[in-house]
């Protein structure tokens, strides 16, 4: 999937208020004009870089004379963020904040990168500013934390426990400062994204104490000073680790959980010319092959409320291809659903449908006799049965996915003593092409195989309860829903 990068268009209009009794405003330079001088580098390109989400994107580049002098010159201003100098070699010399002023100077040597100067940005003196004070307290912070750690006696682990939390308190209110004296600057929407907040002492509730209050205050003000439309955000190293970290360790996987989060972020993203369509497309690769199962509904409900309702747009043909495809698959085999009918031939020749199935539990499994990761698990799966889910009255749906490879099926099934209580079928020639000319999806469509073994474990009303598995958690799930029935 590829990431979107779109350009932002400003247009702007000036209007005249009365010339004659008003002197007619300056306009605001248009675009960006930043000169640099890079010694000792001569008769070269240099570029300009930025974060982009978590990876790096070159942005710009300015040929340097024998002077080492050039611009980093163009009609439009760069978003806003956190940018840094390259070299020809693609080596970072220095970082710099961008933000709406962009009519600035660079003077610095590839020799002294922490030595560079910017002039004629106020961001940048700030940033500078901020730079040196919080070097200084984190090597001290460095320092103390070192020392805490060597610290052989109870009084020294104390005192500089003690001088820890005032060091990092100091770190912390400086920041905070800063977000106050300058809440436009670009600096302090930085620092502001930055924070996580900490919970206040535990409160006492009927004299108990509220144990659930630190996760609850955490993440109730998790993004408390920030604002996903902001595009700036995407150029800094942080904001995408943040919240990946807050799906991590603030969200439920739950999916319906996971849904309440995305659909709150990407309505609050929606305004944000880069930021929105980068979280939709992050959200979109995250869940469509999902950690967790049962999470593609994230991905399925992504597809019903933003690409079947026109965000299609931002996609090229065959990204829409595979994302309303996918979409499609997923659809029909979500946790608790139905499972689509199976309607298949077995190795006599006779139709035997999955429905007719009496049983507890079914495990459907759709595999292929020359792969190589199914010649591995079916026998598995067979031992498994054998030694437990037979006695347990788990009937197993087996389903060979190429109607040209019987004989290679029926060999296995025979060379392997796959047991014979099992339903064996497949879909035969003459079936898949009425299924084709009818214009009905077919079982690898319904069931989403996209690869082999692929295997369901259905109730005894054959709802799905659980899919893409190992079979060890397919074991565990079928001994826990059996305890719970029992119960």
């Amino acid at each position: 999937m590829r990431r979107f990068l779109l350009t932002i268009c400003v247009l702007s209009t000036v209007w005249g208020v009365d010339a004659q009794k008003t002197a007619p405003k300056p306009a605001a330079p248009k675009g960006r004009n930043i000169s640099i001088t890079l010694t000792p580098l001569k008769n070269c390109k240099v570029y300009l870089a930025s974060y982009f989400g978590q990876g790096k994107a070159l942005v710009d580049s300015a040929y340097l004379n024998e002077k080492s002098q050039g611009v980093f010159k163009g009609p439009n201003k760069l978003t806003g963020g956190i940018y840094f100098v390259v070299s020809p070699q693609y080596t970072i010399q220095f970082d710099l904040l961008m933000d709406a002023e962009q009519q600035f100077s660079i003077v610095a040597d590839t020799a002294l990168k922490e030595k560079a100067v910017i002039s004629g940005s106020a961001e940048n003196d700030l940033y500078k500013t901020y730079a040196a004070y919080t070097s200084t307290k984190g090597a001290s912070l460095a320092q103390l934390e070192n020392a805490y750690k060597a610290a052989t006696t109870k009084a020294d682990s104390t005192r500089l426990r003690d001088e820890i939390i005032k060091t990092d308190k100091e770190l912390q209110d400086y920041r905070e400062n800063i977000i106050k004296k300058h809440p436009g600057s670009l600096l302090a929407a930085l620092l502001g994204a930055m924070k996580r907040p900490t919970p206040p002492a535990i409160p006492i509730v009927n004299g108990k104490a509220d144990s659930t209050y630190p996760y609850r205050y955490v993440k109730d003000h998790f993004w408390d000073d920030v604002l996903f439309n902001d595009d700036r955000l995407l150029r800094t190293p942080f904001f995408e680790s943040k919240l990946d970290d807050y799906f991590k360790t603030m969200v439920s996987p739950e999916p319906d959980s996971v849904i309440n989060e995305v659909k709150y972020i990407l309505l609050m993203a929606r305004t944000g010319k880069e930021m929105y369509p980068y979280l939709l497309t992050k959200f979109t690769n995250k869940y469509m092959n999902p950690e967790f199962m049962g999470q593609d509904k994230v991905f399925v409900y992504l597809f019903e409320n933003f690409y079947a309702k026109g965000d299609t747009v931002l996609l090229n043909p065959a990204s829409r291809k595979t994302i309303t495809e996918r979409a499609y698959s997923l659809m029909a085999n979500q946790l608790g659903q139905a499972a689509p009918p199976l309607d298949l031939t077995d190795t006599t020749g006779k139709t035997l449908s999955l429905y007719n199935i009496k049983a507890p539990f079914t495990v459907v499994t759709f595999w292929d006799p020359n792969c190589g990761h199914c010649k591995e698990e079916i026998p598995r799966m067979d031992s498994l049965y054998k030694a437990k889910w037979k006695k347990y009255g788990v009937a197993v749906y087996s389903v060979n996915i190429y109607e040209n490879e019987i004989p290679a099926w029926k060999h296995f099934i025979q060379d392997k003593k796959i047991s014979a209580d099992w339903t064996h079928v497949y879909e035969t020639k003459a079936a898949k092409t009425a299924v084709e000319k009818a214009g009905r999806p077919n079982f690898r469509q319904l069931y989403d195989i996209y690869k082999t073994p692929t295997v369901y474990l259905l109730d005894k009303d054959k709802r799905i309860i659980a899919k893409q598995l190992s079979l060890e958690q397919f074991d565990d799930l079928i001994e826990t829903k059996r305890k719970t029935t029992k119960n």
